[in-house]
Parts: C-alpha cells; structure tokens; sequence
C-alpha cells in the first residue's frame, strides 16, 4: 500500500500534464484596415499572399463574416470581449483610456485556465499602451504607432525598436512562442498594417498636417507598380450617389464643403481611390503574409503546429471608391462591415473548407474559449464557430446585427451617420439612426448594392420582418434580453 500511493500520485499528475498538452495554443492575427477580399485567394487580382492562402487551404474560410462594428477600437474590444459596442462602451475612436482597462477581456480567463498570454502590436482602444489585465507578457506602441522605428512600450519602458513594424511585431511574438512553446498559450497579434501613416488625436479626431500614406517594407516597395486593380460596378471615381442613398448623398454635399473650406482634406481624401494607394496597400500586405509564414514555420519547427489554432482576421473594412467612399471605412457597405476571417483547427480531422453560415467578430471570444475548454462566462455575447469548422452545424444564426456610433466624428460629413443593420443570408437592412431613412438590399440578386428595394411593395413583409429582427437583436445587444 506505501508503493500505491506514490504510484497513484504518478499517474495523476501524468493525467494532468497530458490534460494541459492537450489544450490547443492560439494565435489570434488581426490586420489594420484589411478588406474581405484583400489577399490572393480571396478574389484581389494581384496580390499574392501564399502564406494566407494557404492557412485558408488547410483550415476554414468564413464567406459570410461580418464586423460586428466596422471601426478600429470599438471592434477590437468586441473581439476581445465577445460583447456588441452597446455593451462594451466602447463605442468609437475616441482615447477611451479608462474605459479600456476595465474591459472583461476573455485572455484573462484562458490565463485563469493556465494559459500564458500575450498582446503584441496595437491596441488602440485609448491611446495609452500601458498593459492591459489578463496578459502575461505585452508589448505595444501608443495611439497609432508609427510604420518604422516604432516606439514600443514593454516591461513597463518604452524605447525605439528598429525597423518596420510588421516585422517588430513578429520578432516578438516569435520569441514569445518560444519561450511558452511547452505550455498552452494564447498569443494576440494586433497588426499596424494596412493602415496608413496617421496620428489620431485623444478626441478621436485626425491631425491632417501628417500625410495619410501607406509605408511598405523597403524591399517591397514598388513590387506592384503599373498593377491595375479591376474596379467594383459600384465603383463612384465622381463620389455620385447611387439612387435610394440620399443619407449618403446630404453627406457627400458636407464633404464638398468641407474640401473647399480645408483644401488638406484633398490631400487625406484620395477620392476615387488611386491605383497606387491599391497598389501601396498591396506591398504592404506582403510583409502580413511573411509574418504569417514565418509564425508557421516556427511553429512547425517547435513541433507544436498540429497542436495549435491560428486566426486570421480584421478589424474592418476599406473603400476603394465604391459608392464614392475611400478613407470613410466606417459604413454599412460590403467592403467596409465584411471581414476576412480564416481559422486553421488541426485538431478538426475535416474540417469545412468554406462556410457560409453568418459569423461575427464577437463570436471570436467564444470561439477561442471553445477551443481551450473553457466555459464560455456570462458577459460573452458572440457565439462558438466551432460547430461550422466542424461540419456539425450549417449556421449558428439566422440574422447578424451591426452597429455604428458617429460621436468621434473624425470626418464633418459622418458627424451624424449612426446607423444599425441587420443581415441575414440574403438581405441586408440598414436603418439610419438620426434620419427618418433606411436601405434595404438583396445580396443575393444585388451584391454590390447598387438597388435600395426599400419603398419596393413586393419586399414590404420582408422589411417587416427585418425591423422586428432589429428590435430583438438591439434589446440582445444592450444586455436587456
């Protein structure tokens, strides 16, 4: 009986350790400003991202995910939280300092589970790069950063890294895996790119002295110049309306204003989208791509990839002059609420190759605390995309809501654009919240939404139904149902 006891011990804490190898390490990878179709197999007509392409390959691509908000800060912290702008507060770009350190973010229950953690790159719900609580190890630049030589801040000191962001950022998180390569970990990668050069004030507002440019890596500069991107049909060089769009067009009319009284909003704007901002953005992106592959390879090379999760998505979209937007990647349009969302499970024997069920980002905290076995807590309110990657479920849900807050108001002409949309496997309906006007669309007949079918009488039961869709899931979103 002496010999017993030891022996059992033995074998429960063998039982423990093999339970704890057994939970999966997670990388979470979110690119600034990166469009649903902004990468080589994603539909952009020359960039090429074989590093992307391939974790689509070998894992599972979402057509059909959504931005639960489709603006930096607010949709950083419902990635990270679960929870809709309604509930979180944070609500725009505005330097929410305060606010942000006091947000539920699911790390700190995955770290409560014995993962280590880490945030690596921008924050950017407040301006203050100070570490959040539930990370074990933070590296992170103020406000926007800047794209080379970035000011870091870790290990509670800020300093100059040298080089391009992209790069900094990965040399982190590669050392971070490294040193928790034989413990479950969670590892969050807030990219800077594909954003542009910027400095965004506390009140959210922009300083328009600093050109709004987009900085490749040195050796990528000019890859893709004389490169013709192939335009959408609702495509707007002019910044004209389509028909049924007469919010969008009093805001057009501000925007006229506003570049006559302020000529440096000419130089911000870039309307119409230049083929060489298209192409600037595309060089950018290959140093996302190398990242990756260089995070795969690690991976590999530690033996660890088969038993670790990588997602890959955004934080919002970006207009290249359809409907005459362009710096304006805040609306309710496909290229701004859509979101690039690929997930590689190895663990998954077969998984889905594409799923069309709606997926949101606040679905992601869910996902992540599926994956780790942990019991998704009360404040989440996204839901597990793990019942899609699997094949066991074709959806988790019949509609999706979106919303937007105008308060920052970084542009006069978006002062007053509050909105909320529901959309569901074919329609989408946008109710403009300071306008007695709304916008309702079929995706499936009218893809590009070039066609407000909102005073259509055939869609009159249809427009019904969706209203009462969008009082249930406001109610859901503020936590009152």
């Amino acid at each position: 009986m002496r010999r017993a006891i030891p022996l059992l011990f033995f074998i429960l804490i063998s039982a423990s350790v093999l339970a704890q190898s057994s939970q999966p390490n997670i990388v979470m990878i979110v690119v600034d400003d990166m469009r649903y179709d902004e990468w080589g197999g994603g539909g952009h007509p020359y960039l090429q991202t074989p590093n992307i392409d391939l974790l689509g390959e070998e894992g599972t691509q979402f057509n059909r995910a959504y931005h639960a908000v489709p603006l930096c800060s607010p949709n950083r912290a419902s990635i990270l939280t679960g929870q809709y702008p309604s509930r979180h507060g944070i609500i725009d770009n505005t330097a929410r300092n305060q606010a942000s350190f006091m947000l539920d973010l699911f790390p700190k229950y995955l770290q409560e589970a014995g993962y280590k953690t880490a945030h690596v790159g921008k924050w950017h719900m407040g301006n203050s790069p100070e570490p959040r609580p539930g990370y074990d190890y933070w590296v992170c630049m103020e406000g926007q950063g800047r794209t080379y030589n970035p000011v870091l801040f870790e290990d509670n000191t800020s300093y100059v890294a040298e080089g391009y962001i992209t790069d900094v950022f990965t040399d982190k998180a590669i050392g971070f895996i490294q040193e928790n390569a034989d413990a479950p970990f969670f590892l969050y990668i807030g990219h800077k790119a594909i954003h542009p050069e910027a400095v965004q004030r506390d009140d959210g507002s922009t300083d328009l002295d600093v050109p709004k440019e987009f900085i490749p890596a040195n050796r990528h500069k000019g890859l893709y110049l004389g490169k013709t991107y192939q335009r959408s049909p609702s495509y707007s060089p002019t910044a004209s309306v389509e028909e049924g769009k007469p919010v969008i067009e009093n805001a057009f009319r501000l925007r006229s204003e506003a570049l006559e009284k302020d000529p440096r909003w000419a130089g911000s704007m870039d309307l119409g989208i230049a083929e060489k901002t298209i192409q600037t953005r595309a060089e950018m992106m290959l140093a996302v791509d190398e990242s990756l592959g260089r995070i795969m390879a690690e991976l590999q090379k530690l033996g660890i990839d088969e038993n670790t999760v990588i997602i890959f998505t955004s934080d919002n979209g970006y207009f290249f002059g359809e409907h005459g937007f362009s710096l304006e990647r805040r609306m309710p349009y496909e290229e701004s609420v859509r979101a690039p969302l690929l997930i590689r499970h190895p663990g998954i024997r077969s998984p889905v190759k594409a799923v069309d069920g709606l997926a949101l980002s606040v679905d992601l905290a869910a996902t992540a605390l599926d994956i780790a076995g942990v019991n998704t807590v009360g404040t989440v309110q996204g839901k597990s995309l793990m019942p899609l990657l699997s094949g066991e479920n074709d959806t988790i849900r019949s509609s999706g809501l979106i919303e937007y807050y105008s308060n920052e108001n970084p542009f006069p002409w978006t002062a007053q654009l509050d909105y909320r949309v529901v959309v569901t496997d074919q329609f989408k309906y946008i109710k403009w919240l300071r306008f007695d006007r709304a916008e309702l669309y079929d995706l499936k007949k009218d893809p590009y939404e070039l066609q407000n079918l909102i005073e259509d009488p055939a869609y009159k039961e249809i427009l019904g139904d969706l209203q009462g869709q969008l009082r249930v899931l406001q109610l859901e979103a503020l936590a009152l149902e």
